[in-house]
């Protein structure tokens, strides 16, 4: 590891030495920097929970699979504008995304359009991923830790929007569906599957409930829409059963949410 060559004598103070905060040494006080940041940055912001998309980078306004960016769009928008008039003194259900583009760029620019403040959780990766221009610029994270960033998707979701997607969205909603399904938190989340010509087509739940690798009453655990108004009405309804009419009134203090682990 390499030192900074002290000007006077001295060595830089440990937490302003940039040689030892890139090293092997201080992993641990990166990965807890990726906690705290964003904690201190919610809190300030005022936000409580989430509604999160995911879906493919690679779907865009103009081209293959476009109906669903104007669709996640449209959805985002709706929702924004339902959870800003929330008698509430958080930001309660804003919406959240992965911060780059593609689905995400669609979700974040619905909720700007509604001037509701909106999340991007972006991560540094050499092709696709850079932060899209609609996010609130004091809610736009960039992490190096792919879990870090899960931690931050799933502790503070009170609904999953799943649009089509590759390899990153399988990956986040299974390990949503895995929490869900093992009870590991306390929370509820509404998990919503958007498009079901792909869903499908794509991943074949019924064949494994056929071949016992999951319970019949595991497809439960996820609703299933075509249109930004049925959507709407589904995650509505379930934020507004789970959260909205048993929750005592929120003191300002409170925000955010982190869900606790059953364990």
């Amino acid at each position: 590891m390499a030192t900074e060559t002290p000007h006077d004598g001295r060595l830089p103070l440990a937490y302003k030495n940039e040689a030892f905060l890139d090293s092997p040494e201080a992993r641990s006080l990166r990965l807890l920097s990726e906690y705290l940041e964003p904690l201190a940055h919610f809190r300030r912001e005022r936000i409580r929970d989430t509604i999160v998309f995911f879906g493919s980078a690679r779907i865009r306004e103009d081209g293959p699979g476009s109906r669903y960016y104007h669709d996640a769009r449209d959805l985002a928008r709706r929702l924004a504008e339902w959870s800003d008039n929330l008698d509430n003194p958080l930001y309660r259900f804003v919406v959240c995304s992965g911060g780059g583009p593609g689905i995400m760029e669609a979700a974040n620019r619905g909720a700007s359009e509604a001037n509701s403040k909106t999340v991007g959780l972006n991560i540094g990766l050499p092709f696709e991923q850079r932060p899209n221009p609609y996010i609130t610029p004091e809610l736009s994270f960039e992490f190096h830790y792919f879990f870090m960033r899960k931690f931050w998707f799933a502790y503070l979701a009170k609904a999953l929007v799943v649009f089509p997607g590759g390899f990153g969205t399988m990956d986040e909603l299974f390990e949503i569906l895995t929490l869900v399904q093992t009870r590991k938190l306390e929370k509820k989340i509404a998990i919503l599957l958007y498009g079901t010509d792909y869903w499908n087509e794509v991943v074949n739940f019924d064949a494994m409930v056929k071949h016992g690798t999951i319970s019949p009453e595991d497809v439960n655990l996820f609703d299933r829409a075509d249109d930004p108004s049925s959507a709407f009405e589904i995650l509505k309804g379930k934020l507004t059963k789970y959260y909205l009419q048993k929750e005592p009134p929120t003191e300002p203090g409170a925000a955010p949410d982190i869900a606790k682990s059953r364990v």
